[in-house]
């Protein structure tokens, strides 16, 4: 079976050996020993001045539309896991969606203003795939109305854009350390934001409020991670090279093997660094990936529909007609990229592919 990703094991005995240092220090949780040593770690590998890792990816965006979105309107993708969403909505906002561009996949900066009302309070949008939103039009956007720019980093774990952290931009950027991502802690996720005020607020709001443990800086919830999370993001780490560089072969291999006479694929925007976290191609039609999705899963090949129904079109969300989200949801699908996948599947996709769309 060769499913849309598959987890990263670190070698069992560096994950033993982490929880050996657990067992020794009797300490499982509020931010132990090895919760503090993996953010320094993981400072240290993106280049990045703070993190806050929480025990998962949609906390962090919760926390964030809570402080900065003030119950009001959030300019936001319809292009996007259902968490987006569903956090603006969570969090007693309202989402206003504005379509995407076409070639990016990420949010349209050209039709932000457009949507910008006297309630709008800010913009959360989507680094889709890893691919960087125009984060340089945004921010002007964002100041010229004074809104607050809120990403959802969640697939770019280890993207540069200009050679600095794709997570240094916005007042507030989170990211899924989901074990479905090339960097995991099993569950978990982060938070990363440059102002030191905003940072206090952040962190003391994903630890019920505390100042102290008698005190409290003001209201907060429960989103800190355990040492066992911590432990698995400690042995994960150090092979990110390694898997970056089996994701990356995976990627060549199909760019160079597909027929993108008829099929498509996301176009990278320039001066980004990226780090291989998925594979979308595009259908001409959705008939098309309908059949050949059926003749890949035949073959115990599982691709998946990332991302499918456009948000606009969920049951909860009263949103107006988004044509070119809408028509790119019903053709995309990402094909299988995971560290370790063989040549001989990848000719085997590639080849039934092929082979249906011709």
């Amino acid at each position: 079976m060769i499913n849309v990703t598959k987890t990263f094991f670190p070698p069992i005995e560096n994950y033993q050996n982490q929880l050996q240092r657990i067992w020794k220090n009797e300490w499982l949780t509020n931010r132990g020993e090895l919760l503090l040593e993996l953010e320094d770690k993981i400072k240290n590998y993106l280049s990045v001045s703070n993190i806050i890792i929480m025990t998962n990816g949609t906390l962090p965006i919760q926390i964030a539309l809570k402080i900065l979105g003030n119950y009001g309107e959030i300019i936001t993708t319809p292009f996007s896991y259902v968490a987006t969403t569903s956090s603006i909505l969570w969090e007693n906002c309202k989402p206003v969606f504005v379509d995407i561009d076409a070639e990016y996949l990420t949010i349209d900066e050209t039709k932000i203003e457009a949507a910008i009302t006297p309630k709008t309070t800010a913009i959360l949008a989507t680094h889709v795939f890893g691919n960087p939103c125009n984060v340089e039009e945004i921010e002007k956007i964002a100041k010229k109305h004074h809104l607050k720019v809120i990403y959802d980093a969640a697939h770019s774990f280890g993207v540069n854009y200009k050679e600095k952290s794709i997570f240094n931009y916005g007042d507030v950027s989170t990211c899924s350390f989901h074990a479905t991502k090339l960097f995991h802690t099993g569950e978990g996720g982060a938070l990363f934001c440059n102002d030191a005020e905003l940072h206090h607020k952040m962190y003391y709001s994903h630890n019920f409020g505390h100042n102290g443990p008698l005190d409290f800086f003001g209201l907060g919830i429960n989103g800190k991670t355990s040492e066992l999370q911590a432990a698995m993001g400690l042995s994960v780490l150090p092979f990110l090279s390694n898997i970056i560089e089996s994701r990356k072969e995976v990627v060549e291999y199909y760019n160079s093997n597909l027929n993108f006479a008829i099929l498509k694929t996301i176009k990278i925007r320039e001066n980004t660094e990226w780090n291989y976290s998925y594979y979308p191609i595009l259908f001409q039609s959705e008939e098309q990936l309908v059949k050949v999705q059926k003749v890949l899963n035949e073959n115990e090949i599982f691709p998946r529909r990332y991302f499918y129904p456009s948000l606009n079109k969920i049951n909860y969300v009263n949103g107006i007609s988004m044509p070119i989200s809408e028509n790119i949801a019903s053709r995309i699908i990402c094909l299988p990229l995971y560290f370790g996948l063989q040549e001989k599947e990848l000719a085997l996709i590639t080849t039934i592919i092929n082979k249906e769309i011709s």
